[in-house]
């Protein structure tokens, strides 16, 4: 906009602000200083979390946000999905789970705030990073960087999202919920790749972006350029040491990952909720003061929306929120307490910079203060194995190694981030053998099947001389793509005898069948970080025409990295190795059969094309199965049981529940139940599950689940067993709290100016909303041993369970303080704990 001075950009958003002020609307303005995000002229600590609409339904998003909520989250953050909002060029879509109006309104009558991430890139392990694949066959395209044809879409598509946020008045000056934007997404991690190009393209965007006038700041995250006013904001597991590029921004951190994605042949990655909430503790004690957790609900890729390659249909990202919409225990809970405990510490925080104060050797203090001797102080140890005790004004406190302890008043730690006293989950949400899961098998007599045929099977295949990129011929209508041809033996061959050759093909992914003369010869396939592979096979021949057919495999569209646009897919080299011999042209058919007849719709759920009996198939390869069952009881989330199977797409009553390749195992090695928190942390450090599909349980939205009869169909490309196919619901979970005495209190229930050893801790114990605690199974103040799952009585023991159950039976959530006065002293002079663990019901 012609200036570059950061005081008049700021002058500029101030005046564009008050503008947008008019009679009969309640106004908020939005602005920033070096601090925080100024709201309405008062600085604000913001917690946010990530909920992407369509990977959940809009049934299910008051629930999900309610939660939210009540884990103290102040603001949603959420990524926009060009690809899915126009799927045609001018053509959009915003209805369903992409009803991105109706997602904002529920999120502001939660009374919570919005960060819209527009983009328009999203990366987010979504389909080509969420950009429509009709943009890449735009004549002389360039994507993210200073290309005209790309601008011009990319303009239209913001000016098309900016446009529908403020007719429907969504914009905070407008009464609305959304306080930030975004706009482009971590492009300073590939800028390099476009040249002085990828510079330039940034400060287009940035321009463009201001000139829409949404009367709120706009975002630029991982961009250390971003040009001014655009906040430039940090992107990873730890963002304490980050800082603005310029001395009037706050200290803003976009995505804290909860977790990590899940990818087919990998492990199950997990972040213990000690480490998370010693990033975020240690990132609002370096001055920050807005954090977003990525994920806070991760969700379900439902259909082909995941990206690639081979990631996972479940993006549960161990969040604070499992993929079917059940609170994740201790981290939900912890995480709750943190946000408090943070909250209390508010008004020092936005009153002024830390005051850094060294208290050892990886130890250290920042200090806040509305006053000369009014303060909140954060107590930091970050060596990653030694605990150790400190004195800070005039007081020892002891800090475990990796942790950090909060003080509001200078003087009482109200929380440390190594010390969990929330209560836990036994088992995973919707897992086969914890308590509370019914199960259903979908018998053999329940199926019927369909075989696809091998090769070409329609009239709109094409003929060409050489291979196909996968991606150009296909443009993503489908995840198949069949590569025909024919070789023929000339030499006489002896009757019953056939010629031997060694068969080599190259791919560059994902995933390919490959059979010789209609037989399946073998299966070859990439993985998330290499996606090429090859397959060298040993094939016979008979004397004349062979045919060779090869059906390739997507497993999701590239969505991550320089260039990443132009990513190839599919068959590139057949070579036989012998001269004599050589492959004929090739023909080509886009998709299967079954897709092109519907085989997964609803109305097609009794036609003929359909064969049912008692020889039912298993094991085969290009199967199309079907299945009726009844709707479960109850209204919570179900699950599919695909272990049996090997590698596919799954439908319920017509809808896509994403694809499965329970074949494809995690290696065997590396994985631990019990993770040592301490130290930085990387997605291959805490890993679980090894040996075992990254994912076995599919999840299926209740609201797709009509009464009575419903319809399962499956296409199973490598071979499985669909009798031991089931169904799984929830409709109760294990809970249990482990407390001391010496523990801090709940953080909300702390008080200035209290001493800290007058207020008594207390067990909680919370059940899901419609479940009720239903049963004690343990309950013992003293010593008690063990574990969740397998406690027991200590050396020093007082039954406690008659306490709780008149306390906790019947109720959705119980407290039980952890007191002499209040449960005896069974064995005096000892520090004593309080274990319990308990059943919530429906």
């Amino acid at each position: 906009m012609g200036t570059k001075n950061p005081v008049a950009w700021a002058l500029i958003f101030v005046m564009i602000f008050e503008c947008c002020c008019f009679e009969g609307v309640l106004c908020t303005t939005v602005t920033y200083d070096h601090r925080a995000i100024v709201i309405d002229g008062k600085r604000r600590i913001l917690q946010s979390g990530s909920i992407h609409y369509p990977r959940t339904t809009p049934e299910m998003w008051p629930e999900i946000i309610r939660k939210s909520k009540e884990g103290g989250l102040d603001v949603i953050e959420t990524y926009v999905f060009w690809n899915y909002h126009e799927p045609v060029k001018g053509q959009y879509y915003f209805e369903g789970r992409f009803d991105l109006v109706r997602f904002i309104k529920t999120v502001q009558e939660a009374g919570l705030l919005v960060h819209l991430r527009i983009g328009p890139y999203v990366c987010a392990e979504w389909n080509y990073g969420g950009f429509p694949v009709w943009l890449h066959f735009i004549p002389g395209i360039q994507f993210r960087t200073e290309n005209d044809f790309f601008k011009e879409e990319m303009k239209g598509f913001l000016v098309k999202v900016v446009g529908l946020m403020k007719e429907n008045n969504l914009f905070a000056s407008q009464g609305g919920p959304i306080i930030l934007a975004q706009v482009e997404n971590e492009y300073g991690n590939v800028e390099w790749a476009y040249g002085v190009s990828g510079g330039s393209y940034i400060r287009w965007a940035a321009e463009t972006a201001v000139s829409l006038n949404t009367t709120v700041p706009w975002v630029m995250c991982a961009q250390k350029d971003a040009p001014d006013p655009i906040l430039n904001t940090c992107n990873g597991f730890y963002c304490d040491q980050f800082t603005p590029n310029s001395p009037s921004k706050p200290k803003i951190w976009t995505e804290n990952y909860s977790g990590w994605f899940l990818s087919f042949g990998y492990a199950i990655p997990f972040r213990p909720v000690e480490d998370l909430a010693f990033a975020v503790a240690r990132f609002f004690e370096t001055g920050g003061t807005f954090q977003n957790y990525y994920m806070y609900f991760g969700g379900t890729n439902f259909g082909r929306s995941a990206g690639g390659p081979l990631i996972a249909t479940s993006y549960d990202y161990d969040a604070p929120i499992d993929e079917y919409g059940f609170i994740r225990q201790p981290k939900w809970g912890h995480l709750r307490d943190l946000h408090k405990a943070i909250k209390q510490c508010e008004q020092y925080l936005i009153s002024s910079d830390p005051t850094y104060q060294q208290l050892g050797f990886n130890l250290e203090a920042h200090i806040y203060y509305k006053s000369s001797k009014d303060c909140a102080a954060f107590l930091a140890n970050y060596d990653s194995s030694s605990d150790a005790n400190v004195t800070f004004n005039g007081n020892l406190y002891f800090l475990p190694a990796w942790s950090v302890s909060i003080l509001p008043d200078c003087k009482n730690v109200i929380f440390n981030t190594a010390k969990v006293v929330t209560q836990r989950h036994l088992g995973d949400a919707m897992h086969a053998h914890a308590a509370n899961v019914n199960e259903l098998l979908l018998a053999p007599p329940a199926w019927s099947w369909y075989k696809e045929g091998v090769g070409i099977w329609g009239n709109n295949s094409f003929t060409k001389p050489g291979l196909v990129e996968q991606i150009n011929t296909t443009k993503d209508t489908s995840d198949y793509l069949w590569y025909t041809t024919s070789i023929n033996v000339e030499e006489n061959i002896m009757p019953g005898q056939e010629k031997e050759v060694l068969l080599n093909i190259d791919s560059l992914g994902h995933a390919a069948l490959i059979f010789v003369n209609k037989e399946l010869l073998a299966f070859g396939y990439g993985n998330h970080d290499e996606a090429n592979f090859s397959i060298t096979k040993k094939i016979s021949l008979r004397e004349g025409n062979n045919t060779l057919d090869m059906l390739s495999m997507m497993v999701g569209l590239q969505n991550y990295g320089p260039w990443y646009d132009v990513a190839g897919a599919g068959i590139f080299s057949v070579i036989l190795l012998d001269p004599s011999l050589s492959v004929g042209d090739w023909t080509y058919q886009v998709g299967l059969q079954g897709e092109y007849l519907g085989l997964y719709r609803v109305n097609l759920a009794n036609s003929s094309l359909w064969t049912q009996g008692a020889a039912l198939p298993r094991n085969e390869s290009l199967i199309w199965y079907k299945a009726t069952f009844l709707a479960p009881e109850g209204k919570g989330p179900l699950a599919l049981n695909l272990t049996s199977m090997g590698k596919g797409q799954a439908w319920i009553n017509g809808q896509s529940i994403g694809r499965y390749w329970p074949a494809y195992l995690s290696p065997s090695s590396g994985c631990t139940e019990n993770c040592d928190y301490r130290g930085t942390y990387d997605p291959f450090k805490c890993l679980k599950k090894c040996g075992q599909p990254a994912q076995a349980l599919y999840h299926i939205p209740r609201s797709w689940v009509r009464p009575g009869e419903n319809l399962v169909v499956l296409h199973e490309e490598l071979g499985g067993d669909p009798s031991k196919i089931s169904l799984l619901t929830r409709t109760g979970q294990e809970i249990c709290a482990f407390v001391s005495e010496v523990d801090p209190p709940p953080a909300d229930s702390w008080k200035p100016n209290l001493d800290f050893m007058s207020q008594s801790p207390e067990v909680r114990l919370t059940c899901e909303q419609g479940w009720h605690i239903t049963s004690i199974n343990f309950a013992s103040f003293g010593t008690p041993k063990g574990n969740c799952g397998n406690f027991s009585p200590g050396i020093c023991h007082a039954d406690m369970s008659s306490v709780a159950q008149k306390i906790c039976i019947g109720q959705d959530g119980c407290s039980i303080p952890i007191s002499i006065a209040d449960l005896g002293d069974p064995c005096p002079g000892v520090i004593k704990s309080f274990a319990i663990e308990a059943l919530c019901s429906d």
